[in-house]
């Protein structure tokens, strides 16, 4: 007799659906703190959850997993915050870390994962390119399923798969969205494609599994534009336009505060930064009162 599909993966110990968006920090942003003290580092500067790093100078080193990953889930749940997602760098099956990392987070409950970055590079034409992607992707879905947890695509600009949102369309589009999704960068997306990140995002809202928000502007220096991070609000993302979208489209997965700037006080920076988001997910989130 055929077997039952798998389950789809569920959001961390809570119930599928919430009415708000987790907001939660990334973890390498923390990164001198220990995996073990996360949890109230992050429950200190008002965090809902972490994005944990299982990635080579990360939080969890893969190949020690077994020792490790557990442990950190734990940790930071003992706290009193969730982990519904981690970063890694699995690109495929070939990895020998993908087991075992993706075994162990997804029996412990945490149902997503954020890819490494496929370069594009210049040795292979890009159609090429993305067939190879997507064989690396559909290898990877067996161990996805026995894990019960979904793999997201980041739209990382700057010569990668996926930086453009419609590559990686092209690469996932006959996939099952239970196991393969988007996790979107608004920023990311504006660099690459300007005022053209609208179309994208609603492109990948079907599949948006989760959020990462940084913030940018372009500056013009001796060396001609240079492309800058800075704190949320101070660069040239639409927040107001780029919330109502992600919120009209019922979308209540985590959401990835990223700190890719440097300040003198960067958790006072991270702490507004924090606050900023949560002020635009409250009111884009609250439900209108009627007229």
């Amino acid at each position: 007799m055929p077997q039952d599909p798998p389950p789809p993966p569920r959001f961390g110990n809570a119930a599928p659906k919430r009415l708000m968006p987790l907001l939660c920090v990334y973890s390498g942003n923390l990164a001198k703190v220990p995996y073990f003290q996360l949890g109230d580092i992050a429950s200190q500067l008002g965090f809902d959850g972490v994005d944990l790093t299982v990635m080579i100078g990360g939080h969890v080193d893969p190949r020690i997993t077994n020792v490790d990953l557990v442990r950190a889930f734990e940790a930071v749940r003992g706290s009193g915050l969730e982990v519904p997602m981690i970063a890694t760098n699995i690109f495929g099956p070939q990895d020998s870390t993908a087991f075992p990392v993706l075994y162990l987070t997804g029996r412990s409950q945490v149902p997503l994962y954020r890819l490494g970055y496929w370069q594009y590079g210049n040795t292979v034409p890009i159609e090429q390119r993305l067939v190879q992607v997507r064989q690396d992707l559909v290898q990877l879905l067996p161990l996805a399923q026995r894990s019960t947890i979904t793999a997201m695509v980041h739209n990382r600009a700057g010569g990668f798969v996926g930086q453009s949102i419609w590559d990686t369309q092209t690469v996932i589009s006959t996939i099952d969205n239970r196991w393969v999704g988007y996790c979107y960068d608004p920023a990311e997306a504006m660099i690459e494609g300007g005022l053209g990140w609208e179309a994208g995002l609603r492109l990948a809202l079907p599949r948006l599994k989760a959020l990462v928000l940084q913030d940018f502007y372009w500056a013009k220096t001796d060396a001609g534009w240079t492309m800058t991070k800075c704190p949320l609000g101070e660069g040239m993302v639409n927040w107001e336009k780029f919330f109502a979208i992600v919120a009209e489209s019922g979308f209540t997965g985590p959401i990835s505060i990223r700190q890719d700037y440097v300040v003198p006080d960067a958790l006072g920076a991270l702490t507004r930064d924090l606050e900023f988001a949560r002020r635009h997910v409250q009111r884009a989130w609250t439900p209108k009162a009627p007229r």
